[in-house]
């Protein structure tokens, strides 16, 4: 019960943030949304395991999982804000203003990956699986890496729309979340 109440309460932000997307399936944010909901479920199933046997194989895969998210989250982050140029006149309610990018990256994490910031969810969502492994939330981990692909195919057909023939030629030269791999 006590669990049911924390992810009520701790939905409200992530309602609040979400708001302009959340009834729009055909914006990244609408599935970014669930996906975050999905790892607030885990994070609050897992958190009594968080430090329970710290040196079992699942834990110290978990924490790999959960420092190359870190990584991932920190690296894309910095660039956007040096290299993204955000424009507020960019008419696209659904971005956030450091979304609204005028500058195609490419260079660092991004020369890579196309979505360092969704991967690292991916990486936190099975490091925080990792925690304490269930059939429940495997199946949860497995919805929110769905949802995470579906935001990234939808933020793929924004970008495409928004930066042209240099994203389709971007994205035949990295890949998706794992570098040379996915």
């Amino acid at each position: 019960m006590a669990k049911m109440i924390a992810f009520c309460i701790l939905s409200i932000p992530l309602v609040l943030i979400s708001w302009r997307t959340l009834f729009s399936p055909k914006s990244h944010g609408f599935y970014r949304f669930f996906s975050w909901e999905s790892i607030l479920w885990l994070g609050l199933s897992n958190i009594p395991y968080w430090f329970d046997d710290p040196f079992t194989v699942p834990h110290l895969f978990s924490w790999v999982l959960l420092f190359i998210a870190l990584y991932l989250v920190i690296a894309g982050v910095i660039l956007l804000k040096k290299k993204g140029t955000p424009i507020r006149d960019r008419d696209e309610k659904g971005l956030y203003s450091f979304e609204k990018t005028s500058v195609l990256i490419d260079t660092g994490i991004y020369k890579y990956i196309r979505h360092p910031l969704y991967s690292s969810l991916i990486f936190l969502t099975w490091g925080i699986f990792l925690k304490q492994v269930t059939l429940s939330l495997f199946l949860i981990s497995l919805i929110s890496t769905l949802c995470l692909h579906q935001t990234a195919i939808f933020d793929e057909k924004e970008c495409l729309e928004y930066f042209g023939d240099k994203y389709k030629r971007y994205m035949k030269q990295t890949r998706r979340f794992i570098p040379f791999v996915v």
